[in-house]
């Protein structure tokens, strides 16, 4: 990973290749390295969060639509919107923007579970007779752990862009850790490893 910019922040605006939209867009940088180098950085246009790449890879003058991903998309995120070009001002473009404002406002991401749990049930059964089971849709399941580690990651980002002393930033960056070590065992649902939960050995 090369950067060569001034250095950075959390909430900082930087340029990267985006994984899901497949064009070098403007990114939000999420947390940084103590020497202001981008680490993690969420596409200001789709709101998916990926490693810092180091930018400037593709031409932001691209308008070629990215060529479909091999998984089939969910429901609340359409492949229009993922491989769609730069934003023009026309109704298709406006619906996208709704429908990320959307998603947003609801807490919903645009990750994806791996292909064999599409469609696929999560079943919680009693360990006494006469008891009835709940089965849940593990899509549904899915997107609520997505919504915990959505709110884990702003919660990270605004801790480092907060003006608290370094002690503090690092007691509350320990418990945010301790969180995502807390819910690697839900990584086995994410179909990209970019997207999984990462503890302190990770």
């Amino acid at each position: 990973m090369g950067y060569s910019g001034k250095p950075v922040g959390a909430g900082s605006r930087v340029d990267d290749l985006c994984r899901a939209c497949k064009l070098e867009r403007e990114h939000v940088v999420m947390v940084a390295s103590g020497d202001g180098v981008p680490l993690r950085v969420v596409c200001d246009y789709c709101g998916s969060q990926h490693n810092y790449r180091g930018g400037g890879s593709r031409s932001r003058s691209s308008s070629r639509p990215a060529s479909p991903r091999p998984r089939g998309p969910q429901p609340l995120v359409s492949e229009r919107e993922r491989s769609a070009p730069p934003m023009e001002e026309t109704g298709q473009d406006l619906e996208l923007l709704l429908r990320r404002i959307i998603r947003e406002e609801c807490g919903l991401s645009a990750v994806t579970p791996a292909d064999k749990w599409i469609g696929g049930d999560l079943v919680l059964r009693p360990g006494r007779d006469g008891l009835q089971e709940k089965t849940i849709p593990i899509e549904t399941f899915f997107n609520k752990v997505v919504m915990v580690r959505n709110r884990l990651r702003t919660l990270e980002q605004q801790v480092n862009a907060s003006d608290l002393c370094a002690s503090t930033k690092a007691k509350l960056q320990g418990y945010i850790t301790g969180c995502y070590g807390s819910l690697t065992s839900f990584n086995v649902l994410f179909a990209d490893e970019d997207d999984r939960f990462k503890g302190a050995g990770s």
